[in-house]
């Protein structure tokens, strides 16, 4: 993140001396990324976080993919995947390279255990629910339309309180940060930027757990899940300050950018991750140029894949799509509104869609899982209806 925050008790000097009530020091810790260069914090625990009691390998991470026939438009109905699981190990993951991961959960289940993902940032989206994400970093309270932006490394867990939970989670190999071109050399959001640090939501509380007992964390690791037990609860941070950890930001604060004419999709950005970005479409106010076409135009994806998760509301291009719908328009092939759309949008003002876009600069696999899910007649919905 590119601003300072500050949580619970920390020494008034980094590397020096900082003792518990008892006497014994605090153990520090500095939690960076890109070696000492990137973005950092330095967290103080109760405990040395290095005492492992049991260390054992759970299964691989990744879903196997289809054998890949024709190039094509893709449609799946994620609500029609059974609910079941915990907010991890309940994933079903719908597309994957080697740079993101696309994947829903329906958990059923409670986490009775930590996760930490050490092989990238995620973006956890809120689609239903509200409850408390529990970090090392400290308690983030959660919403519908919240993204939960977990940086690598990180150990949480996701406390379901009120409602069915449903996620679209996002797993990046690498960082995820905001648009470059919103930033300021400083890395400060700018006044055209659709969003600023205020709307983003740091932790908020720091209770500290000086427990003992058998407490797991499972860590995703060179792509595997792994098991490592601690003899006391992980959550044991008094203090911490720095520049890296976990935020939420919601949909319904991203303020949408609009034009005489159609805007294209790099004015949603809200995300940027490694080769692929992460887009807003929110409720908003359509083109007012006396001879708009509100719909979009036909498109070419030339080197991206777009994704489509949709939300709520009645998104403007296309038929035969429903909340929860998610729509893959790989690059090599145009794509755009279904037969009428352009010509129902003219007039209109405003549009209610809301929805969670994902391209990709490196071609998207389908896993095997989805297939149960597809509309398969989705690339044919195009033509003309038959007389």
């Amino acid at each position: 993140m590119p601003f300072y925050h500050r949580l619970g008790q920390i020494p008034h000097k980094r590397h020096i001396q900082f003792r518990q009530p008892d006497g014994s020091l605090y153990r520090e810790q500095v939690m960076g990324t890109k070696g000492f260069s990137g973005n950092q914090s330095i967290l103080y625990h109760i405990h040395p976080p290095t005492q492992v009691s049991e260390a054992k390998l759970l299964r691989e991470w990744a879903a196997p993919v289809e054998e890949e026939g024709a190039n094509r438009h893709r449609h799946f109905f994620t609500f029609d995947a059974e609910p079941g699981g915990d907010p991890v190990d309940g994933r079903k993951h719908w597309l994957i390279n080697d740079d993101v991961a696309i994947a829903t959960c329906m958990p059923t289940e409670p986490m009775n255990y930590f996760f930490r993902n050490s092989d990238g940032d995620e973006i956890l989206f809120v689609h239903e629910g509200e409850g408390v994400l529990e970090t090392i970093f400290g308690d983030i309270p959660y919403r519908p339309g919240d993204y939960l932006v977990i940086p690598v490394g990180t150990t949480y867990r996701l406390e379901m309180k009120k409602g069915p939970t449903r996620l679209l989670v996002i797993e990046s190999t690498g960082e995820i940060t905001t648009p470059r071109r919103y930033r300021n050399e400083h890395g400060q959001l700018m006044e055209h930027s659709p969003f600023c640090e205020r709307d983003m939501r740091p932790p908020e509380t720091l209770n500290p757990r000086n427990e003992s007992g058998r407490f797991e964390v499972r860590v995703k690791a060179r792509n595997r899940l792994h098991s490592y037990m601690f003899d006391f609860h992980p959550f044991d941070v008094v203090g911490w300050d720095g520049y890296l950890f976990p935020y939420a930001l919601s949909i319904h604060d991203f303020e949408p950018i609009t034009g005489s004419i159609h805007q294209p999709p790099p004015v949603h950005q809200t995300f940027a991750g490694p080769n692929f970005v992460v887009c807003s479409f929110v409720p908003r106010m359509y083109d007012y140029h006396p001879l708009a076409i509100p719909a979009p135009y036909y498109h070419s994806n030339v080197n991206s894949d777009e994704v489509l998760y949709y939300v709520h509301g009645n998104f403007m291009s296309r038929k035969g799509i429903r909340e929860g719908s998610l729509t893959l328009h790989p690059s090599g092939i145009p794509h755009g509104p279904h037969p009428g759309k352009m010509e129902d949008s003219i007039g209109k003002d405003r549009t209610e869609e809301l929805a969670v876009m994902v391209d990709t600069f490196r071609p998207l696999h389908v896993t095997r899982a989805a297939l149960e899910f597809e509309d398969s007649g989705y690339m044919y919905s195009w033509l003309p209806p038959k007389e």
